[in-house]
């Protein structure tokens, strides 16, 4: 069976997300006591759940999240990615599927969604399933009630990574967020701009207070490469590595500003898998292959989480 999707409006959306919302809350509760995980609860199939975020828009999150799952898959790595920026989904437009749409099937009785798959990345977006020219306008808990959804009710079946592109900023509705869905840690991406790094700072600190290990900073539009091999610091020098040694925190890498990367994302096509021989894009295997292995090896020496149970 087919999933046909329908543009809805956002009076559509807006009545079908406050019924779902409902009868969440309804059923919510959270369990401190529970041995069980979030994640192996909520998504008992996925070993790693990984939140890729910023402390504010345009420092390159979402280049930076689409270009760590592909470089996953490349380490033999089974990855999935979940467009969290329910406001600005952009995730299907950099993978080259903004035209695709999930499937519905029924499995065990139950209706699922299965995950839209582009280069062995497992995905899904509100994007796939709201007008692209309509704005969505929810407040935190409606948003977080449709990401409960993205986990809850799509069959993602076996994944060693599940990355969610969360919306820049730590205001309410990335607080919402970061508090509604399992998270084994969080990186934070930043540009080395002291502006961008005082946002980033505050993501740190935020997601400390909601208790979300951060797994380190990825320091993005580094430096451009002059032809003669030089480095111009366009942003400033060193500023996610001073900001990752202040907070005792991973500095995970840095990611030089390149035309191929922009022109990747726009195309659909990550730099990682069109140009693999680049330097930006053994940069992002680098970070991907480190933030991979930190990650395997923190969670054998980690206790348990407590549960939501939806």
């Amino acid at each position: 069976m087919i999933f046909k999707p329908h543009f809805y409006t956002k009076n559509e959306v807006f009545c079908c997300y406050i019924c779902a919302l409902c009868l969440i809350q309804n059923t919510n509760t959270i369990n401190t006591n529970n041995p069980v995980t979030q994640a192996e609860q909520i998504l008992p199939k996925v070993k790693y759940t990984i939140a890729v975020s910023s402390g504010k828009g345009g420092v390159g999150k979402s280049t930076v999240a689409v270009n760590l799952a592909a470089a996953l898959i490349k380490e033999g790595y089974k990855t999935g990615i979940i467009d969290a920026d329910i406001y600005g989904p952009s995730i299907p437009t950099m993978l080259g599927v903004a035209e695709e749409k999930p499937k519905l099937v029924k499995i065990n009785e139950k209706n699922r969604l299965l995950p839209v798959v582009k280069f062995g990345i497992k995905m899904m977006s509100i994007g796939f399933l709201v007008d692209p020219n309509e704005a969505v306008v929810w407040r935190g808990p409606m948003a977080a009630s449709a990401l409960k959804q993205f986990m809850s009710d799509v069959e993602w079946d076996e994944l060693d990574f599940l990355l969610y592109d969360m919306p820049p900023g730590t205001g309410d509705i990335q607080l919402t967020l970061t508090q509604s869905i399992p998270l084994t840690g969080a990186v934070i991406v930043s540009t080395p701009q002291e502006i961008s790094i005082i946002d980033a700072r505050k993501g740190a600190k935020m997601f400390e207070k909601v208790n979300v290990p951060v797994l380190g900073i990825i320091e993005n539009m580094s430096y451009y490469s002059r032809q003669d091999g030089t480095k111009e610091y366009i942003f400033g020098e060193g500023g996610g590595r001073k900001l990752a040694g202040e907070l005792q925190i991973n500095f995970l890498g840095e990611i030089a500003i390149n035309t191929d990367v922009r022109i990747g994302g726009d195309e659909g096509k990550p730099i990682v898998l069109c140009k693999p021989e680049s330097a930006e894009a053994e940069q992002f295997c680098s970070i991907a292959k480190n933030l991979a292995e930190y990650v395997i090896s923190k969670a054998k020496l980690q206790p348990k989480l407590p549960v939501i149970e939806i």
